[in-house]
């Protein structure tokens, strides 16, 4: 698709020589408050959007951006001035989907920078009901953006651990541990799972050691048979089981999702949080002759946040090593360098040009 082109569609709302008053802001609607941004990381969707041709709910031109943290600043009175994550996932709270736990599907879900004007930008008008407050006692260690991460990054691994049943001794195989992975292999840790991180970059294998995780290996230039005899051996090192294994695939490739497929063995999970367009050839009478489960996972639903900013609040989860930041006028630099993969940690961009 012309990238280029939604380049300039995003920056209409991030032109440098724009000055805030108060007619650029809409009127709010009920339900509804403004929202002065702090961050909004740079996720994997936003580059498919951008790059891959992956069309978005609302009509272009579009401002992208769905983890974003910021301040109240107009709204319901007890509401201003308070810091919020805004959840990627908005349900409406009332469907079938809703009503019965499953609100991170809802069909009438809001998804910022997807569905409406997203977080690339100073301020963003959205839904209110499901904002999850920050603790003022979280932002003695973390800057509120550097918080933005648990709207996405955070909050989807942490949903598809607590779906995948993980328990305590597990054997949790992490395929792919950048931006998002790395939470899911330190999340399963915390549950207490044995955890085995996978990836073809020995940085990001390095630092995921040094955060506390069991075991790393990288799989670049070895085969399915070579990848399943180590993966069998690492477990046993680890005093694993050999079945039962918990296999969550965030690499976002087809080479990652057949090296997931082929781990599975008796009464495996296998999660699928990346995302591809590409395809795959697998033979799903694996799933039979296994007793296996194959399960997919979008988003989080909003009320799982309170326990993802829980989890940080306490100092169970660090995310400084994992998060950085830069300016949001480096907008086009950073997308173009994440996808070069030149980064290793959780892009922040972080609006620098507004006038307060």
């Amino acid at each position: 698709m012309g990238n280029n082109k939604l380049y300039q569609w995003k920056m209409i709302a991030l032109d440098k020589e724009f000055e805030r008053t108060e007619s650029n802001f809409p009127e709010l609607k009920a339900g509804e408050v403004l929202v002065k941004i702090a961050g909004c990381g740079v996720c994997h969707t936003d580059i498919s959007f951008w790059h891959h041709g992956v069309t978005t709910k609302h009509a272009l031109p579009l401002t992208l951006g769905h983890e974003i943290s910021g301040t109240v600043i107009e709204g319901p009175e007890n509401l201003i001035g308070k810091n919020v994550i805004i959840p990627a996932v908005l349900p409406c709270g009332n469907c079938d989907l809703c009503i019965n736990g499953r609100s991170n599907i809802c069909q009438s879900q809001l998804m910022p920078g997807n569905d409406f004007h997203g977080g690339f930008a100073s301020h963003i008008v959205v839904p209110h009901k499901y904002l999850c407050l920050v603790p003022n006692s979280i932002l003695k260690k973390y800057s509120l953006e550097q918080l933005s991460v648990i709207a996405d990054a955070i909050s989807t691994p942490y949903q598809v651990m607590k779906k995948s049943e993980l328990v305590k001794g597990d054997l949790a195989i992490v395929i792919g541990v950048g931006g998002v992975g790395v939470y899911g292999a330190l999340i399963a840790k915390i549950m207490g799972a044995k955890v085995l991180a996978i990836d073809i970059n020995d940085e990001k294998l390095s630092q995921v050691k040094s955060n506390g995780i069991d075991a790393a290996l990288n799989s670049k230039g070895l085969d399915i048979k070579e990848i399943k005899t180590k993966v069998r051996e690492i477990a046993k090192e680890l005093g694993a089981s050999k079945y039962g294994w918990k296999i969550f695939e965030f690499s976002g490739t087809a080479a990652g999702q057949d090296l997931a497929f082929n781990l599975i063995t008796y009464t495996s999970t296998l999660s699928i949080v990346g995302f591809t367009m590409n395809k795959l050839e697998v033979r799903l009478s694996n799933l039979m002759a296994f007793d296996a489960k194959l399960i997919g996972t979008w988003g989080c639903k909003p009320e799982l946040y309170p326990e993802v900013v829980e989890l940080i609040a306490t100092g169970k989860l660090e995310i400084k090593d994992f998060v950085q930041t830069f300016p949001m006028s480096k907008i086009n630099e950073v997308f173009k360098n994440t996808l070069e993969h030149k980064y290793d940690k959780r892009s922040v961009l972080v609006p620098d040009f507004y006038k307060n």
